[in-house]
């Protein structure tokens, strides 16, 4: 056999780890961060590499996430295109869109059977030797956090803070639940955005944010958890678990929007309250819904076989298709190597006949993305119905490997075709070799919404049950700001929303793009905010700016956050109240917060008794309680700030430097 060069043996090194076994069980990469000054936090070590293997509760062995959340992409792997990359010779690599490719494979076959080398297992030394190698390549430094509290915990500032763009990954295998096999497992992508800090009122009184009523991170929790394995933290966007839930908030009688709050003393910040905001939409009959003009554009790429995957995705037409009515219009384009038409604009009258296409669609070819959804908007244009839903559905897996596999050139045909009025909803499908964090991009900057499918039962809900709000937008551009009053409230932090994030000047620019609400739906935000001892008075402004749906002229509701809406303790909170604080908790809890360390598992499960029964017994609610238990059971993660910041001497209003 022939000597393997340096090159050669990095090559090999995934058939290595492979053969080896237990020799490679992890190799940690460290996220760390720079500590700028006295008050200004370190990014923490968050983000680890290693898997190890655990068992099943029938005692088969699986591989789960390890203690310290998301594997991170490896910094030397410049194809993910996410910004804060380093080049190998540590300089910052220039910032662009999330790609949608995923990495390539690895090549240490193919360059082992061009060299004629032998894949024989290598001798303990050589492992060594690699291992040592690959830790010493993989150490590089981390890009540096945004100063204080732009790191992933979130500290006490005096501006608004910046978001960490830095993509990550997550890289779960199968576990004997899924009908696909192992080796169809690749990388899932993800971004984690930080975690909010808390903001002093005196220098930053106002707090603004686009609304989000995406619910695609809630049930992709779902189905890691439900598959016996921790979700990757950045795959869980605390604002999205918390609006899954309907909190039955009384809708609006002649305007858009009501606004519901209440606040009372955190169960879990000693010092400060939590404030629970809500907006609900005005709801519209589904007879009243406009008229569709819908384009379907369907990923039958290879990495789409399976029934879990495209499968699924024609049962969820299917369930679309026939809650449409006769003056609805569908077409549908497939995509793999190329993008065809597969049916041209067809009035829903002809259900058999749209519903024959989608029975017809057969996985082919490599994934070109580009090309479907360019394809989808030409066909989307050229059916217009002015005054009507104009929308491109894209059912994916959000990766793309041909054609033009890069954001930034989709997103501009994206917010282009959203100024003449044709919307993109993102429809995610399957488990390994998904990109979340375009698919979210790609109904963010499309004026549509992202949900994520993982059983008929969730495309029921998606298609069924709330059609008219899934399709029929009622406000766009919408903004919420929390005008705090610095003589009452003398900090806060928003719970959530950390990408969504605006500057307080964007919220009367209305060049400035913001989310939609459809019909009927309600958006909820959480606060913890820390009174001033002695102050009575009202605690600010709640304010919302929205654009008519055919509209360019921003309009404004205001409505006074009054003292009265303060209760003297968490148990007198209203059970939708409740109901959000135990998923805000739980949401954090996940995403491994700072804020949540002092919070259990336990603690959530005894606040659902507070939640009357009514809002209970609800099968979401109920299955939210078996989430939490279930995530009780799997969670192996040791709390990573203990070392420098015990439990027992926590303080409240500031993160620690971790050394």
């Amino acid at each position: 056999m022939r000597r393997m060069n340096p090159v050669t043996r990095i090559l090999l090194l995934p058939a290595i780890v492979l053969t080896a076994g237990s020799l490679l069980s992890g190799c940690a990469l460290k996220d760390q961060g720079a500590p700028t000054s006295e008050n200004e936090e370190a990014r923490p070590n968050v983000a680890r590499t290693d898997q190890r293997e655990s068992k099943d509760d029938d005692g088969e062995s699986r591989f789960g996430m390890d203690d310290n959340s998301t594997p991170l992409k490896p910094e030397s792997d410049a194809k993910s295109g996410g910004a804060g990359t380093r080049k190998r010779d540590g300089s910052k690599a220039p910032s662009r869109a999330p790609s949608m490719a995923p990495p390539p494979a690895p090549a240490a076959s193919a360059a082992a059977r061009a060299e004629g080398i032998s894949q024989a297992p290598p001798t303990e030394p050589e492992v060594a030797r690699l291992k040592r190698k690959l830790k010493r390549r993989m150490r590089r430094p981390a890009a540096p956090g945004f100063g204080s509290g732009h790191g992933r915990l979130g500290g006490v500032v005096g501006q608004s803070p910046r978001r960490i763009s830095k993509p990550q990954i997550a890289v779960p295998t199968d576990d004997g639940l899924l009908r696909e096999r192992a080796d169809r497992f690749g990388d899932m992508y993800f971004r984690h955005y930080g975690v909010n800090p808390t903001i002093d009122t005196a220098e930053q009184p106002r707090s603004t944010f686009s609304v989000d009523v995406d619910t695609a991170s809630y049930t992709m929790t779902r189905s890691f958890l439900q598959r016996g394995r921790m979700p990757a933290e950045a795959a869980v966007r605390v604002e999205e678990v918390i609006n899954a839930f309907d909190y039955a908030y009384q809708a609006p009688t002649g305007e858009t929007f009501s606004v519901h709050a209440e606040a009372a003393p955190s169960p879990s910040r000693k010092g400060y309250h939590v404030l629970h905001v809500g907006v609900q939409g005005k709801k519209v009959a589904a007879s009243e819904r406009k008229a569709s003009n819908l384009v379907f554009v369907v990923d039958v790429s290879g990495s789409m076989s399976g029934d879990n995957r495209l499968g699924l995705v024609k049962r969820s037409l299917g369930l679309l298709t026939e809650q449409l009515r006769e003056n609805d219009t569908v077409a549908i384009v497939a995509y793999g190597t190329n993008a065809r038409q597969v049916l041209a604009p067809t009035s829903a009258y002809n259900k058999q006949r749209i519903l024959a296409a989608v029975h017809s669609l057969r996985t082919e070819g490599a994934t070109n993305a580009e090309a479907g959804i360019r394809l989808g908007y030409k066909i989307a244009a050229s059916a217009m119905k002015p005054g009507g839903v104009n929308r491109v559905i894209l059912c994916s897996d959000g990766v793309a490997n041909t054609g033009l596999t890069g954001a930034g050139g989709i997103l501009d045909t994206v917010h282009r075709e959203a100024k003449r009025g044709i919307t993109i909803s993102t429809i995610g499908f399957g488990m390994g070799n998904y990109n979340d964090v375009l698919m979210e991009k790609l109904a963010q900057g499309g004026n549509g919404n992202y949900h994520y499918v993982d059983k008929l039962a969730q495309a029921r809900r998606v298609f069924v049950e709330n059609l008219t709000g899934t399709l029929q937008v009622i406000a766009k551009d919408v903004k919420l700001q929390m005008a705090f009053d610095p003589a009452v409230v003398s900090r806060y932090r928003l719970i959530g929303y950390e990408n969504r994030k605006l500057k307080a000047r964007d919220f009367s620019n209305d060049r400035v793009d913001a989310g939609e609400i459809g019909a009927g739906h309600a958006v909820t935000a959480l606060y913890e905010v820390k009174l001033r001892d002695g102050a009575t008075g009202d605690l600010g402004k709640i304010r919302i700016r929205y654009k008519a749906p055919q509209g360019n002229t921003s309009q404004l509701i205001e409505k006074t956050l009054a003292r009265s809406v303060v209760r003297g303790s968490t148990d007198a909170l209203t059970s939708p109240s409740q109901l959000s604080l135990v998923a805000g908790q739980f949401a954090e809890k996940l995403r491994g917060s700072y804020w949540a360390r002092t919070v259990s598992y336990a603690d959530m499960l005894a606040r659902f008794e507070r939640v009357a029964p009514e809002l209970r017994n609800q099968a979401k609610v109920r299955e939210l309680r078996k989430l939490i238990e279930r995530a009780q059971k799997l969670d192996p993660r040791k709390d990573k700030f203990e070392k420098d910041a015990p439990v027992a001497m926590m303080t409240f209003d500031k993160v620690p430097v971790l050394r």
